[in-house]
């Protein structure tokens, strides 16, 4: 079907929210750390006038010299926050402070969260402690050795092209430690759950019906209808299924899911079906009756408003459910929650879901020009940098046809879903998967689309897949690009893991997680 998105509100209080906009990355990277602000020393209530000063006096008063601290443990800027704020955090006194020995105390990821408010411990250069001890060796080595100036001018100009070469370095180790301590805490917020999940229906069939009025209520415009029966690979192959197939429809109860215009119950109808049901939350209901009525076929099929976990049928036990349910990358929009559960609670023994086979195949793509399109396109904005948007971008999948030429590896089916034995909590699933490359070039993305199959109990079998290699359905293909693309070579092979998960604060979107050749990137389908 076709798909909308929706939000949810953040869950964890702990974190604040994140956003890759300049106003946040000022945040992180641009805050006053004018000496002018006071300093509270880390072991006791003394405030200074200045971070240096504070060490000094942490040095004089509590002999803990904090810049022997880092070099001792070889810390980064990224163990210098841990160990601030585990200090800060556990009120570690000076003794005890003495007597640690290992670093484990102050590793944990807990510690990269600020104790302290703008605390401008935080937001020392630690380089500087080192430039400081450099330039006082210095200074002894000119007045104990009288060294000349020129051998000496020559000695610390090299010293100063080594330090600005070990800060920049420096500096990069730090913006990547700023990127994984917000991707951790963005990972935080997606996985925190909303609502514990009590119910045999799944996250979907909990939600109240104000929660998925959003959802319901795309269905009520005519574009997306006009849209999915236009869809002649779609469409077609339900009606050819239903058509080719008399002898199972033959005198049988249908329900159908998500009836929409009522297009497929008309198809069962006209394949022979005894009673039909369609079932539709959305107002499109309304005119689906009319439909029915104008075709003669308001005898053989009854049309319920309201959603499948909560209408009533006129029928105890159905013996087929059709439904077309399938939204990008195959589950999203979660529906297939609702027809199984339909599917628990009406279908007689012996009784079939329809269709009842798909699968998820993944593919390698090589498209230097969507790529750079999408990514790179960030690093010059008519004459702007907007690198900092790019974090943000390859996060999202993209939902595009792809030219069948851009594959470059055979493809792997990382999912089979028999709906006729699947189980709501198994539409969540991780796999790995390994593609054979066919074309050497460079990896720019990963492509997902599913095929979907009408078997059971057919003498005529039906089937149709949304690959690139296939005619265009509205489905398209879901395009995961990678931000740093790969070279590969024909006949090796590209290996890794996906994982598949309903966005907890949204049940009805997808977070998607793909390793590659050891780097993970997490992709939101909204």
């Amino acid at each position: 079907m076709a798909q909308h998105a929706g939000n949810g509100d953040s869950v964890v209080e702990e974190i604040p929210d994140l956003s890759e906009s300049d106003e946040d990355e000022n945040l992180w990277e641009d805050e006053d750390t004018s000496s002018e602000e006071k300093v509270c020393c880390l072991f006791c209530e003394q405030f200074c006038d200045s971070v240096k000063e504070t060490f000094f006096h942490c040095k004089s008063h509590h002999l803990i010299d904090i810049g022997s601290v880092i070099r001792k443990h070889n810390l980064d800027d990224y163990g210098y926050i841990k160990l601030i704020n585990f200090i800060r955090a556990t009120k570690c006194t000076a003794e005890k402070f003495l007597s640690i020995s290992s670093t484990d105390l102050w590793e944990k990821e807990e510690y990269m969260i600020p104790t302290l408010r703008d605390d401008p411990l935080l937001q020392f250069d630690i380089e500087e402690l080192w430039e400081a001890e450099l330039m006082d060796c210095h200074i002894s080595n000119q007045v104990n050795e009288g060294a000349s100036s020129d051998s000496m001018l020559l000695k610390q100009l090299q010293q100063a092209k080594d330090r600005a070469s070990k800060a920049e370095e420096e500096l990069q180790r730090a913006l990547n430690d700023l990127h994984k301590v917000k991707q951790f805490a963005q990972n935080l917020v997606m996985n925190a759950d909303v609502k514990l999940h009590t119910s045999t229906g799944g996250p979907i069939a909990e939600l109240r019906e104000d929660e998925d009025d959003v959802y319901f209520s795309s269905y009520g415009h005519y574009g997306i209808h006009e849209e999915m029966l236009k869809d002649k690979v779609r469409t077609e192959s339900y009606r050819d299924f239903m058509f080719l197939n008399p002898d199972v429809f033959k005198g049988k109860v249908v329900l159908d899911v998500g009836c929409g215009t009522g297009i497929l119950s008309m198809f069962a109808a006209k394949a022979g079906a005894k009673q039909v049901i369609g079932v539709d939350q959305s107002d499109v209901i309304y005119q689906a009756i009319d439909i029915v009525r104008s075709n003669h076929l308001d005898g053989i099929i009854t049309l319920l408003k309201g959603r499948i976990e909560d209408v009533d049928l006129p029928v105890e036990k159905v013996d087929i459910i059709i439904s077309e349910w399938m939204g990008y990358f195959l589950l999203f929009e979660s529906m297939l929650d609702s027809v199984l559960s339909a599917r628990d609670k009406y279908l007689a023994n012996g009784g079939s879901v329809y269709p009842d086979l798909c699968n998820i195949t993944l593919a390698a793509v090589c498209d230097k020009q969507k790529h750079d399109g999408r990514i790179a396109f960030w690093d010059d904005v008519y004459g702007f940098q907007m690198t900092c948007i790019k974090k943000a971008v390859i996060t999202e999948a993209v939902v595009e046809v792809l030219n069948p030429e851009s594959l470059i590896s055979d493809t792997c089916i990382i999912c089979n879903i028999n709906c006729n034995k699947i189980t709501i909590p198994e539409l969540e699933f991780s796999s790995d998967f390994c593609l054979k490359i066919t074309r050497g070039c460079l990896c720019t993305a990963i492509v997902g689309y599913f095929d979907i199959f009408f078997e059971k109990n057919c003498m005529s079998k039906v089937m149709f897949s949304t690959g690139p290699q296939n005619p265009r359905t509205h489905w398209k293909q879901t395009v995961f690009y990678l931000e740093h693309p790969i070279e590969v070579k024909q006949g090796e092979t590209l290996q890794g893991k996906i994982e598949v998960r309903k966005n907890r604060k949204d049940p009805r979107s997808l977070i998607i997680t793909l390793c590659l050749n050891n780097v993970k990137q997490t992709y939101i389908l909204q």
